[in-house]
């Protein structure tokens, strides 16, 4: 049996993930701190092959003792809305950058050679080439959590070379589906539950981006994780992401259709500088994927289809 950790384990991206994992025959060691993860997430993962182990990775001790005795660290556990990142820095250095070096030591320390580490495509901050290759610079965030995700990966690459870990590195698009914890569309769902008659909507909604559903971002984790063992890769670095891209507009309507409403009023606020939703929000955004289409991999479903997939999977 092969033993693997998914750290965030219980929350949304990490939870899908484990129940792959141990439905391709691993064992998995779940750790979590369950401030935005649930148990339910893991509902329906064979429990003979999951393991949950509650607890904060920002404790440098506890995450030396328990992340050990692993053939690979699937490192998901962060602080993920970008929103909240200019509202609450200190939760994002902690839960990104603190608790990602504890990780990186306790790997070092416990001779665990692998890690998977999820970044984030706001990296690239405002990009002037799109679709945005993994080679593209200047990495320019504008948001604190893009700038603790860029943090990591300097970190990250710190580690391959000062101590020859083996690390693999996504940089995702939005990704959404069932048990999602924040987000334009888990958003709009829950003002429209409030409030039948009116959608407020951050930002003046022509924000454009890609977006994937969870189920073709799992299957990019394990495929690319395969070819990294496969071939003894010391660090790389994939986008993964669409091919198309929506905007929030457009979005607004598919929620507004799945929930069976009718003449909704839709209000834009003033939002951040330039017509963004919020401080930090990256208004355009498309990935070039085509370095992981080498590997034959390709998305299943188009943004527009992931989000209405994604809204009655969070609606019913």
């Amino acid at each position: 049996m092969r033993n693997v950790i998914v750290t965030g384990g219980a929350g949304f991206i990490g939870s899908h993930l484990a129940k792959r994992l141990a439905d391709d025959g691993y064992q998995v060691k779940v750790i979590d701190n369950f401030l935005s993860g649930k148990m339910e997430n893991l509902a329906k993962c064979d429990k003979n092959k999951v393991v949950v182990t509650r607890m904060d990775l920002t404790d440098h001790a506890k995450t030396l003792k328990e992340v050990k005795d692993a053939e690979v660290v699937f490192h998901f556990a962060a602080d993920p809305d970008v929103k909240s990142s200019g509202e609450n820095p200190d939760s994002h250095y902690n839960n990104n950058i603190l608790a990602t070096y504890n990780v990186l030591e306790a790997c070092r320390l416990n001779k665990i050679k692998k890690l998977v580490f999820t970044s984030s495509s706001v990296v690239y901050g405002e990009a002037r080439v799109m679709p945005t290759p993994e080679d593209y610079s200047p990495l320019d965030p504008i948001s604190i959590y893009g700038a603790t995700k860029l943090a990591c990966e300097a970190m990250i690459n710190g580690y391959v070379r000062s101590f020859g870990l083996q690390i693999l590195i996504f940089r995702p698009a939005n990704i959404i589906g069932s048990g999602g914890t924040h987000g334009v569309i888990l958003d709009f769902i829950r003002k429209l539950k409030t409030n039948p008659n009116e959608l407020e909507i951050l930002g003046d909604g022509t924000q454009q981006k890609s977006y994937l559903h969870v189920s073709d971002f799992v299957e990019a984790v394990m495929k690319s994780y395969r070819h990294f063992v496969d071939n003894s890769l010391d660090l790389e670095i994939y986008n993964v992401g669409n091919y198309d891209s929506t905007n929030v507009k457009e979005i607004a309507r598919v929620v507004i259709d799945e929930v069976g409403l009718k003449n909704v009023n839709i209000k834009f606020t003033s939002g951040a500088v330039g017509g963004r939703g919020w401080i930090g929000d990256v208004k355009m955004m498309l990935l070039s994927v085509s370095k992981l289409e080498t590997l034959g991999w390709k998305p299943l479903r188009n943004s527009h289809e992931s989000v209405k997939l994604t809204c009655h999977e969070l609606f019913t």
